[in-house]
């Protein structure tokens, strides 16, 4: 399959706004094991300064990448054990990430499999530390480019039917709905009631 990539404006936008259009999209990464790829289904927002759930609600070093430029990935380790991947929105200079949560694997599945070490499709990707560890994506992917790298964001069909719901694993900011699925997918990292 060949993919189209995504150009800097897409992500030079409300991160509001990119979290619903990146659902349907792929998720893409030729790696050192091969072409690994999937379609997202589940994300988060996080809004910068704006949202105290945000890792740039204060910038820091680790959340200085948040600020641009739009189009750059933000890997960080989470409870110590797995990276977690976020995709850099808003114009450069304004701090605002997704955080991918859910892919439905398309290209690469037997590859992914062998990472994960199990042969389950529905949970090869379903939660932000599974699908890293399925798509080859590290903490030294942390600013890679995702409009020119060999990570990368490509064109997909859009989903029939989306649904927003509060974020999953925060303390504050409960009551947002910037959770965004892909209603009715198997591939979920939690099911929308």
């Amino acid at each position: 399959m060949t993919y189209r990539r995504l150009p800097r404006a897409f992500f030079a936008r409300s991160t509001l706004a990119v979290a619903r259009a990146l659902l349907g999209c792929y998720l893409v990464h030729d790696g050192p094991g091969g072409r690994t790829a999937g379609r997202i289904v589940e994300v988060e927002a996080y809004r910068g300064p704006l949202d105290p759930a945000s890792h740039a609600y204060r910038r820091t070093p680790r959340s200085d990448v948040m600020w641009g430029p739009p189009g750059t990935a933000y890997v960080y380790v989470s409870y110590g054990s797995h990276a977690c991947m976020n995709v850099v929105t808003e114009p450069d200079g304004r701090a605002g990430a997704v955080l991918v949560r859910a892919l439905e694997p398309v290209a690469g599945v037997a590859l992914m499999r062998r990472r994960r070490r199990i042969d389950d499709l529905r949970r090869l990707a379903s939660g932000p530390g599974r699908l890293t560890q399925a798509m080859g994506i590290a903490l030294g992917d942390n600013r890679a480019d995702l409009v020119r790298g060999p990570l990368y964001v490509a064109r997909g069909p859009r989903p029939r039917a989306i649904a927003a719901t509060p974020r999953i694993g925060i303390s504050v900011a409960t009551d947002v709905r910037w959770r965004f699925v892909e209603r009715g997918s198997p591939f979920l990292s939690r099911p929308v009631r």
